[in-house]
């Protein structure tokens, strides 16, 4: 079920990771060590993707390299939003990945771009063409974020609010589809560039949206999903029995699933963006999914056969 298995989620991100707990990541450097360990000996041909960066920082990816945990992936992934959160223009994208090629040589992946309808959805529409036209052949993976609209009730993972204009409010505008699940303009857009292009979309725990999501998703003509199994999650009741319904449903899709989110009770602080007082307690969580959804007798002759991460 799984192609990949990605570590953590924008670690160079305050909304995903806290600087102020790690700064400098040394804490985060030795959990994505043991991680990838983890991972490698759970399933050894299982690709380990370093959680995307964002903002695109070869600093940052040379600091990481620096503590030894470039040993320890496969690929590197980037993430990027111009025309909504980043301060540079959408024509620079070819430039950020050579940058990054610049400080590896593991193969980047783009695991989200996107363009929100916040302002016009004619915008993402042009945006959606004009991202194909900027990566389609220079990157191996890139995965649109995302299908859905984020729901107005549901809080957007960030630490952006109202201070900062209107950065919090385009969270709730990046999908295809409306909250409702009616199109945009965009999706047409979108599945003239599938299986070139791929999706992320994260579901939350027990999403309603999960089955209607497959059926978009095989209409379009995705082959390549990223999605997350969340480590906070893992502790709530039924966890379980809604990974093994998430993973079931995504059965026919190649799965980039991303493992991130601290338990509160396991952080050094109470939330989900703390490095976590025992690290070796997220490399288990991450061996124990692998075990369960990419077991070494059953992947390997689709790793066998898969394209190539480079």
């Amino acid at each position: 079920m799984i192609e990949a298995a990605m570590i953590w989620n924008e670690p160079n991100n305050k909304s995903h990771w806290d600087p102020e707990v790690d700064p400098g990541w040394p804490q985060f450097a030795q959990m994505a060590c043991l991680a990838g360990q983890a991972i490698r000996s759970a399933n050894p041909r299982l690709p380990r993707v370093l959680g995307g960066m964002s903002p695109i920082d070869p600093a940052f990816l040379q600091n990481l390299a620096g503590r030894g945990v470039l040993e320890h992936v496969d690929v590197v992934a980037v993430h990027g939003f111009p025309l909504d959160w980043n301060l540079w223009c959408i024509d620079e994208w070819p430039q950020k990945i050579e940058e990054i090629r610049a400080a590896t040589s593991l193969p980047v992946w783009v695991t989200e771009v996107g363009v929100s309808s916040f302002g016009a959805e004619e915008v993402q529409a042009w945006g959606v063409d004009r991202t194909a036209a900027l990566l389609i052949g220079k990157a191996p993976r890139i995965q649109w974020y995302s299908l859905y609209d984020l729901p107005r009730a549901w809080p957007a993972t960030t630490r952006h609010r109202e201070a900062e204009g209107s950065s919090y409010y385009r969270h709730f505008h990046m999908g295809l589809l409306r909250e409702d699940g009616t199109p945009k303009q965009a999706l047409e857009r979108f599945g003239q560039h599938t299986p070139a292009m791929g999706i992320c979309q994260w579901f939350h725990f027990e999403d309603p949206r999960l089955d209607d999501a497959v059926t978009w998703l095989k209409r379009l003509g995705v082959r390549h999903l990223r999605t997350g199994l969340s480590w906070a999650d893992s502790f709530r009741p039924n966890a379980l029995a809604w990974f093994d319904r998430q993973m079931q449903a995504l059965q026919d899709f190649d799965v980039t699933v991303t493992f991130c989110f601290t338990p509160e009770h396991l952080g050094i602080l109470p939330h989900h963006t703390s490095a976590p007082r025992e690290p070796e307690r997220f490399a288990e969580f991450c061996a124990s999914m692998i075990e369960r959804y990419a077991p070494v007798m059953a992947s390997d002759a689709r790793v066998t056969n898969r394209v190539a991460v480079a």
